[in-house]
């Protein structure tokens, strides 16, 4: 995360601001390189040499304490005073040694990083420019010869800063915007990613809603109907009846305490883990039979050893899709008889569960958790839910998964 903030930070930053370093060097070591030749050259009487360093000096002090923080903050006070400062400095340093033109390589770019407008920059350049002219012609003896002899250099000398002051405004500007882009990609990505998990979490909550409503919520349902049957039993004062229904309570609890373990562990379910889909259909449907009276039948329109075959994720789901219509036929059907059928088509892998129950109006299932739950489990595996009913004439559902999800999974 550290590393992170540092490199956002780093983008944050004006480019100059991560150029600086090489600025520094050049500057300050060209001015070391101006003030050495100065102390050897034989131009200078005692009086000049000090007054020559002292320019310099006070180039340097302005340049540390004024432009470098200037560079960073952009506050424009403090550059128009370092500018100011630094053409006198560089006026005077020429009018004493015109060798120290050499000085304008370094701080005719100053002009342009401390420029936040063009105009400010063009208008400096030509202040500097005439200013170091005017040293160079005071120099010369302020003739008309030495003015013409000065003029093309100083013509010259504006066009290039004026060309190199451009090039370095539009490689900033370019610069800021590419920093900008970068910050709004950041941004976004953190924006995408954010939505992305919550995309995540909600997701999950839907996946353990379905896990939840058609294990542990189906298997309380069948505990308080029996119970409730139990009770009506028990006060008829037939006791043997009774005990059976409390065994099948007790059946149930545990399977529904193993599922709440599984859903801990995995979200396999328990009845797949030590058995076929086969296997776990018939055994669903003896159990439903054996609480609800209901005559229920399970057809194989394929071998045993397909069915087993059949990829771990689509056994999940036929399974679920079987529980949950034989948890609505308990809950609303009156049914006395439900067929489920798995086979195989050319469509993929199919479980049709009908019965002859009392029907509804298939718009009303729409406001019911089951259905829908059933059908998103069935869509994220690229599979349709078909729901066949009227009422006063039972209800088929029918799934299909399709076979070319079988072989992705």
């Amino acid at each position: 995360m550290v590393g992170m903030e540092e490199a956002s930070g780093k983008v944050d930053e004006p480019v100059w601001v991560r150029t600086l370093v090489a600025w520094h060097v050049v500057f300050w070591t060209l001015l070391g390189v101006i003030a050495s030749a100065s102390l050897i050259s034989p131009d200078f009487s005692a009086r000049q040499r000090i007054v020559y360093l002292s320019l310099l000096g006070l180039l340097g002090l302005g340049y540390q304490f004024i432009a470098k923080p200037a560079m960073v903050s952009r506050h424009e006070l403090p550059s128009h005073l370092y500018r100011l400062l630094m053409i006198c400095c560089v006026a005077g340093a020429v009018a004493i040694y015109p060798q120290s033109t050499f000085i304008m390589f370094i701080v005719s770019p100053q002009i342009w990083l401390l420029s936040d407008r063009i105009l400010d920059a063009v208008i400096f350049s030509l202040l500097l420019i005439t200013a170091v002219g005017t040293a160079q012609l005071w120099q010369a003896g302020l003739t008309m010869d030495a003015f013409w002899n000065i003029l093309p250099w100083m013509l010259i000398s504006l066009v290039v800063s004026l060309l190199l002051g451009i090039w370095i405004d539009k490689v900033i500007n370019q610069s800021e915007q590419r920093a900008e882009l970068i910050h709004e990609l950041q941004a976004t990505r953190d924006e995408l990613a954010a939505a992305h998990h919550t995309a995540g979490v909600m997701a999950e909550r839907e996946r353990m809603a379905r896990e939840i409503h058609d294990t542990l919520a189906q298997g309380m349902t069948s505990i308080v109907m029996l119970a409730q049957t139990g009770a009506v039993e028990l006060a008829r004062g037939t006791a043997e009846p009774v005990a059976a229904r409390l065994a099948a309570i007790e059946d149930t609890a545990r399977e529904n305490l193993a599922e709440a373990r599984a859903l801990v562990a995995a979200f396999t379910p328990v009845a797949l883990s030590g058995a076929t889909l086969t296997e776990v259909l018939r055994r669903q449907a003896e159990r439903f039979a054996a609480e609800t009276g209901v005559d229920v039948q399970v057809s194989l329109d394929l071998p045993d050893d397909e069915v087993a075959a059949l990829p771990q994720g689509q056994q999940v789901v036929l399974l679920r899709a079987a529980q949950e219509s034989l948890a609505n036929v308990r809950k609303h059907a009156g049914a006395t008889r439900v067929l489920i059928t798995l086979g195989m088509s050319a469509d993929g892998v199919a479980i049709e569960i009908s019965d002859d129950g009392s029907g509804f109006e298939p718009l009303a299932a729409a406001a019911g958790f089951g259905l829908a739950a059933m059908r998103g489990r069935v869509e994220e595996s690229g599979g349709t839910v078909q729901v066949d009913t009227a009422p006063g004439r039972g209800t088929r559902v029918q799934v299909l998964i399709p076979a070319t999800n079988r072989e992705a999974s």
